[in-house]
């Protein structure tokens, strides 16, 4: 009769690890990520150099960078060494995670979504309970411009909207610490711009079903969508399903459809207060 050796007895057992936590461990590393990436962008910021002079002093690729900034890609220790160098900071001053660094993001919220998501209408409630100025990015447009959005786009073209576009958003970064931002449905198509708000903002898609967001801007009196009612309802979810995968980019994901405003503001404020409360 053979017999197990005592010091195999001792072995523990060893067994893969579950699904749910292996899910709970990307999160909680993709978070990692993201605070590391804003944290590194803030201290680049507040030594006023660019992304571009940053790669270069510290030897890394701008793509490398960007990358890290965002939150994206696979981190190496020593190519972040480089970059505390160059920022003159200890590396494990890098790890904001551990140090419980609170998420400055959240001094600025972006509603984004198609035009009826209540972007407009629950941003300016969203803003008085917060008591925070509310900006309309739209309004913005147009006061720079001197023109209505429509004639904007026809003068100057999409591309021509998209630099107006992004040179009102940084103004208004640079001039509002804390707001509550609504901008239109279109930004996600611009990488720049979009980027931007995901890492200097903390953006939240108001999602609606396409019958409810045709159905809420003919509610506010526009009427252009019952012309040729079937085309423009396939254009609308064409539109929307093309930018799906940029609108679940966002921090959080409110879904619109089917609740009035009272309980879609309840659920706004309810995500804002207990994401600030952990911050």
């Amino acid at each position: 009769m053979s017999t197990v050796p005592s010091s195999a007895k001792r072995l523990p057992l060893v067994r893969p690890p579950l699904a749910s936590q292996t899910s709970g461990l990307a999160a909680a590393e993709g978070q990692f990520l993201a605070a590391l990436g804003r944290y590194v962008r803030e201290l680049r910021e507040n030594q006023n150099l660019t992304r571009k002079i940053l790669a270069q002093k510290a030897n890394v690729s701008e793509r490398y960078l960007g990358q890290l900034e965002s939150g994206e890609g696979n981190i190496s220790i020593v190519l972040l060494r480089r970059i505390a160098v160059a920022l003159h900071v200890p590396l494990a001053s890098l790890f904001p995670v551990e140090r419980a660094v609170p998420d400055t993001r959240l001094q600025r919220i972006v509603l984004i979504g198609l035009r009826g998501a209540g972007k407009t209408t629950l941003g300016s409630m969203l803003a008085t309970h917060l008591s925070v100025p509310f900006i309309e990015l739209d309004q913005e447009i147009e006061r720079e411009a001197g023109l209505p959005i429509g004639e904007i786009f026809t003068l100057y073209g999409q591309a021509g909207y998209r630099r107006i576009e992004r040179r009102c958003l940084e103004r208004v970064l640079a001039a509002y610490k804390r707001a509550v931002i609504a901008i239109g449905g279109g930004v996600v198509s611009e990488d720049e711009t979009f980027h931007l708000l995901l890492t200097r903002c903390y953006t939240v898609w108001l999602k609606a079903t396409p019958e409810e967001h045709m159905a809420r801007v003919i509610a506010q009196g526009d009427l252009r969508p019952m012309a040729g009612n079937t085309e423009a309802m396939a254009d609308l979810k064409r539109i929307l399903t093309t930018r799906e995968p940029l609108y679940r980019k966002a921090d959080v994901i409110i879904d619109t459809s089917r609740q009035n405003q009272k309980d879609s503001l309840a659920v706004l404020q309810n995500v804002i207060e207990k994401k600030m409360t952990v911050a």
